[in-house]
């Protein structure tokens, strides 16, 4: 199951709209290198499903993000939290998406490295989103996220750095924006 936002506030009152989904055409990516990878991880940005969760065609469901080319137990981690597996990932970003309020989030630039052996992508983005609380702050955050593959060329760790500190992250949460965004 996933869930897509579908007018995320109609007056006070989040909307939901649950839609069922088969994942199993999801494993079907086949992956045989690193460029691979770094082309889906690039149209994901591009199309900011980790911000949108959108629905971009009639019977076509789009998710929040490509989820087979992740380990089903990949590692997720930022300045506030970390924890495991891809299923719980996308919770965690279906929950957070009906807070969100004009969310844009820009990839700066994408590259794939190597260290040890062990292939990886590093991808620098920019994220700029109001909260749906009555103060409306604007978060707004520079960061990186790195993308360490398997063998397999599935991503088994995310870890996303940020330009601020966790702690200033979270008073970003509590400072009422100067601007009032469109609603």
């Amino acid at each position: 199951m996933l869930i897509i936002l579908d007018d995320p506030w109609y007056g006070n009152q989040p909307c939901f709209r649950t839609v069922l989904v088969d994942d199993e055409w999801k494993d079907e990516i086949s992956l045989s290198n690193v460029d691979d990878v770094l082309s889906i991880i690039r149209s994901d940005y591009e199309k900011a499903y980790f911000v949108t969760g959108t629905i971009f065609e009639v019977f076509e469901v789009v998710g929040l993000f490509t989820s087979a080319i992740y380990a089903d137990e990949c590692t997720f981690e930022d300045p506030t939290i970390k924890f495991q597996g891809k299923d719980l990932y996308a919770r965690n970003l279906s929950l957070l998406l009906p807070f969100l309020l004009n969310p844009s989030i820009r990839l700066k630039r994408i590259e794939k490295g190597l260290d040890s052996e062990k292939e990886f992508i590093v991808a620098s983005w920019k994220l700029r989103t109001y909260l749906r609380l009555p103060w409306k702050p604007l978060i707004s955050v520079d960061g990186r996220t790195i993308y360490d593959l398997d063998e397999e060329f599935r991503i088994v760790r995310h870890v996303e750095k940020w330009n601020i500190s966790a702690l200033e992250a979270i008073i970003q949460i509590f400072t009422p924006s100067s601007e009032r965004p469109d609603p």
